[in-house]
């Protein structure tokens, strides 16, 4: 079981803005399937256009990190995730990602990509979009952060159409991606492109990728707090 202990006077003053925190199966990566903690900030300036946590952009709880850690701690869990929004928009979820490393838990980030991500830390598993043509959101790609990346990290791209698989193809190979990063997952956007075509696809070119799908919308079909 994990436990943290807690600086006087340090974690009170800081704060971040929080959507929901809650409990339930990772539906991605390389930990899915596995009990995971949700701790989802608030905010994001991208506007992706198959974004399913719109509801994360504004309103959300100012929470002081003593308390988002005592909310975590409640559900003992081995595994925790920060999310969004965009969860790197707010300063303050850096110093959230190395409590939650201290505290003893294993901890992934959910980020778009279009964030720096250096001063991360580098026990977490970061998880970092490459924006496709088809999200609408291809301009906002930070390309340095590829050049951050380590084995423990991973990097997704959804895929929303052919032309997206062929441009998401053409930027493994120019990056190297399966060399830089731990994993490199390639999902369907959902509603966009069928799930078997894609699978197809990845087997026709043997890519060293992971083929994934979005386990929560399959169980729970995008309720809210899951």
């Amino acid at each position: 079981m994990a436990c943290f202990a807690v600086t006087p006077g340090a974690l009170m003053q800081t704060n971040l803005r929080i959507t929901e925190i809650f409990y339930s199966l990772q539906g991605e990566t390389n930990t899915s399937g596995l009990p995971t903690v949700f701790v989802r900030l608030t905010g994001c300036p991208l506007r992706c256009q198959y974004c399913d946590t719109a509801y994360a952009f504004s309103g959300g709880e100012i929470m002081s990190l003593e308390a988002i850690l005592e909310r975590v701690a409640a559900f003992k869990p081995r595994y925790v995730c920060v999310t969004g929004g965009e969860p790197l928009a707010q300063p303050n979820c850096i110093p959230l990602l190395e409590q939650l490393c201290d505290a003893g838990y294993r901890v992934s980030l959910e980020t778009s990509g279009a964030m720096d991500i250096a001063s991360t830390d580098r026990r977490v598993s970061r998880v970092v979009d490459l924006k496709t043509p088809g999200s609408q959101e291809v301009a906002r790609n930070l390309y340095s952060n590829l050049d951050e990346l380590t084995g423990n990290d991973q990097v997704k791209v959804v895929i929303c159409s052919r032309e997206d698989y062929d441009w998401a193809v053409s930027k493994l190979i120019e990056y190297r991606l399966e060399q830089r990063a731990g994993e490199v997952l390639f999902s369907p956007s959902h509603g966009q492109v069928d799930a078997r075509a894609l699978a197809d696809w990845i087997v026709s070119d043997n890519l060293p990728v992971r083929f994934q799908l979005q386990l929560h919308k399959i169980l729970w079909n995008d309720e809210p707090g899951h």
